[in-house]
């Protein structure tokens, strides 16, 4: 059969929304005929993704991923975006950085043949992050830095503050793919970033947030009064600090996070949290030689670290905590577990908790590759972070679902606004 009548489709079409699934067919092969498929993307850093599955076309020449199994590769079985969340880096412990979300990333698609390796189609799907006429606003506004994205129109629109995990930046790409459900969400830097402090600062200071949410509350395409804090890993204990301590929080979504504020003190006007510090010698080595730092953090709830324990049942703002079981980062069960006790003990009821199985650290936008291992910014080594592939994307696309419903509904006009602790 010539290559020329050999198609790989993509519907429903070429371009979609990176958070979006994509339905990858291959059609014009003989019937039964072998094909590999395999998928390709190049990130900002120039390290390559890409995974790779087996299939045998049916009695037409089909291949659709979306029913046809995969009997081998990156995954087996019906998987339909199997191509997508199984890549893997060619860099070990590298995780998929994007920091230009004007551009999409480019999957390449392949279909080869099963016998001879020959390349038989190629198609490109270019998976965009940001809805024609958003807007993208870099800020320099005092001490903030960061960048706002506003959807379309004139809004106003719920507004959301986006914390990026430990190692400095931001997260623009999940900021891009909230604000296209339609909020007004501000990607934050705290450190590390323009011309803020490179190194992890000596303390975190809290009034830095509350300018931040401030500027967010202001602006005339932001409805308030209440605001929304998304975080994960050590930015989930500042957004414990910030729901806290200062005004008009209604709703802050926790993803892997720590009951205790970790690292640094946390410090707002005249009150200070002391740091929950990690014992180091209590890191193990796993197998393959890198280091496993689940249990590196003394138990908070214990009587000589109870000053370290954020006091979260002062706050009066909805809680969203989302927990990896297999997170190896550090145990976000039991501290989810904590914290749910914790608000309980004080009749609250203020709370979701949502555990997943399998899941690993870091808790990602749909279809963004699983990153069991990386570079851990605190012990200056690679770690690992935990969770399976598969496991790990069905997590990742529950809580992206779970993250808009929950800021729906707590931060329309009627949502109660928190009050401040001070």
């Amino acid at each position: 059969m010539a290559h020329s009548q050999i198609r790989i489709k993509l519907l429903p079409n070429l371009r979609c929304f990176f958070d979006k699934p994509v339905q990858v067919k291959v059609q014009g092969l003989a019937p039964h005929q072998r094909v590999e498929l395999r998928s390709r993307l190049v990130d900002d850093r120039k390290v390559v993704f890409k995974a790779s599955a087996l299939y045998t076309a049916d009695e037409t020449g089909l291949v659709d991923v979306c029913r046809s199994p995969s009997l081998g590769g990156s995954y087996t079985g019906v998987e339909p975006m199997g191509l997508f969340w199984a890549m893997a880096p060619e860099t070990p412990h590298s995780k998929l950085l994007k920091k230009n979300v004007l551009s999409p990333t480019l999957v390449t698609i392949d279909a080869l043949s099963g016998d001879t390796g020959e390349i038989l189609a190629s198609e490109t799907n270019e998976r965009g992050y940001m809805t024609e006429g958003m807007r993208r606003i870099p800020l320099q506004e005092d001490r903030i830095r960061g960048v706002l994205f506003l959807p379309p129109g004139k809004g106003p629109f719920p507004g959301v503050l986006d914390l990026p995990p430990l190692g400095g930046g931001l997260s623009e790409a999940r900021a891009s793919l909230l604000a296209n459900k339609g909020f007004a969400v501000l990607a934050l830097a705290y450190y590390g970033y323009q011309d803020l402090p490179k190194p992890l600062p000596k303390h975190f200071d809290l009034e830095y947030f509350e300018e931040a949410l401030d500027f967010l509350r202001r602006h005339p395409q932001v409805q308030g009064p209440g605001m929304g804090i998304l975080s994960i890993s050590k930015s989930g204990d500042l957004a414990l600090s910030i729901s806290t301590f200062l005004l008009g929080i209604s709703a802050t979504v926790l993803i892997n996070t720590c009951i205790a504020n970790v690292l640094n003190p946390v410090r707002y006007k005249d009150f200070v949290i002391p740091p929950l510090i990690p014992i180091l010698k209590n890191a193990t080595v796993t197998q393959s030689g890198l280091l496993d730092i689940r249990d590196i953090l003394p138990d908070p709830m214990l009587k000589e670290n109870q000053a370290t324990v954020i006091p979260i049942q002062h706050a009066s703002c909805s809680f969203l905590f989302a927990a990896s079981e297999d997170d190896r980062n550090w145990n976000s069960t039991l501290y989810a577990e904590n914290a749910a006790a914790r608000l309980r003990s004080h009749g609250k009821q203020n709370f979701e908790v949502v555990k997943y199985p399998k899941a690993g650290h870091l808790l990602e936008v749909p279809y963004l590759p699983h990153c069991p291992s990386g570079f851990h910014a605190v012990m200056g080594n690679v770690a690992v972070f935990g969770g399976e592939p598969k496991a790990h994307c069905q997590a990742q696309l529950d809580l992206w679902v779970r993250i808009q419903e929950f800021f729906r509904k707590h931060l329309d006009n009627k949502s109660s606004v928190q009050k401040a602790m001070i």
